[in-house]
């Protein structure tokens, strides 16, 4: 039985920040039998058979052990890859859970006596929603820069006349873009990394869907760090794995605040595993880049409007109906997309590219939704 309290709540147990705080919002996991889900920018490939193999194969005694803390020979692997150091790289329960570890390793709460400066979260909009929760959580000031309409990368010379501080204590940049898709060109980053004078984490979650990527300025600056995961290109968003690549010193700095174990060990026998058959999976990135410009090309003969996309989804504008609408009437034929009720992007829906068949019935289903 639960003691009565005169003029209590447990509400005010909660510090009043987080009771003012709005949590992020991940897209929809529906479990709807014959469901097209296209929302959340999975591959719409499993693993490979050799991964699921070492997974299978990795369920024994292993489970009743705590695995590798610092997931080391990972870290060795993923720098193998990479040609740097394994001090250069940690490895975290998915790049989500580094990007909240930044924010504590590298940025001053409001409340403490630092500098404006050193208390600023900054970031364009759009980009990853989990940025200002992250900013909130720390208490940290949160600085939004406005993309311009075509979603591309401000100059340096845009950016001095914007609400954009180079001396911003962490930079968040979407590389490419999410969720509009644009690819950032490395040279234009260079020249923004260049001159930030905080930590700069370029965010590269769908960069094997690119032209090109940035890693080589992590290598080159030592306040800049390049993000990468298992999800979206590797099929492993069920094991939450991610890592950081940056200087030694950024990355010490991060090992001593993240928990002891955050990686469990069944993810990273799968990471490992995938490092080891990168072929097969390049050969679904080929794949996935050649229907996502397939879909593309139907959906302008159909009259959307579609932003040039480096990511494994496209961004589309319809002009016969609302975006809200299209959302909508998709969904009542089970096609799950991404409709974001926010003034800079409720017109447009991001789109997941997933199996030939189901972008067959995506472009089905809207041929009937215009014909109404």
């Amino acid at each position: 039985m639960t003691a009565k309290r005169k003029n209590s709540s447990p509400k005010q147990l909660v510090r009043p920040m987080v009771r003012k705080l709005r949590g992020y919002v991940p897209g929809e996991q529906p479990n709807v039998p014959g469901l097209i889900k296209l929302n959340t920018n999975e591959n719409p490939a499993p693993p490979s058979p050799k991964v699921i193999r070492a997974i299978r194969s990795a369920a024994d005694d292993r489970l009743r052990r705590y695995p590798v803390p610092s997931a080391q020979p990972l870290r060795v692997a993923l720098a193998k890859l990479h040609d740097c150091k394994p001090e250069n790289i940690i490895v975290g329960n998915g790049s989500d859970e580094l990007l909240a570890l930044a924010t504590r390793a590298f940025v001053e709460p409001r409340q403490s006596n630092a500098a404006t400066r050193r208390q600023t979260i900054q970031y364009f909009t759009p980009s990853y929603s989990l940025y200002p929760i992250l900013a909130d959580i720390h208490g940290a000031r949160r600085n939004e820069v406005r993309l311009p309409a075509d979603f591309g990368l401000p100059d340096n010379d845009a950016l001095q006349n914007s609400n954009w501080d180079f001396g911003a204590a962490l930079t968040y940049i979407t590389t490419p873009n999410a969720p509009s898709g644009r690819g950032y060109l490395t040279r234009d980053l260079a020249k923004l990394c260049a001159a930030q004078k905080g930590v700069t984490i370029l965010d590269e979650a769908y960069v094997d869907f690119a032209d090109e990527n940035a890693l080589r300025l992590a290598k080159r600056f030592p306040h800049v760090i390049v993000s990468r995961t298992f999800s979206k290109a590797y099929s492993l968003c069920f094991a939450r794995v991610g890592y950081f690549v940056g200087h030694p010193e950024i990355i010490a700095a991060l090992d001593r605040i993240r928990d002891s174990y955050n990686t469990n060990g069944l993810g990273q026998v799968a990471a490992l595993a995938t490092l080891s058959d990168i072929g097969h999976y390049r050969k679904q990135f080929e794949r996935i880049i050649q229907l996502r410009d397939k879909t593309t090309g139907a959906l302008e003969a159909l009259g959307f409007k579609v932003l040039p996309s480096q990511a494994n989804f496209i961004f589309a504008k319809p002009t016969a109906i609302t975006a809200a609408q299209w959302f909508r009437q998709l969904r009542e034929r089970k096609i799950v997309t991404r409709w974001f009720d926010t003034p800079k992007v409720r017109n447009w829906l991001r789109i997941t590219i997933g199996t030939e068949a189901e972008m067959a019935k995506l472009l089905t289903a809207t041929k009937s939704i215009l014909k109404r």
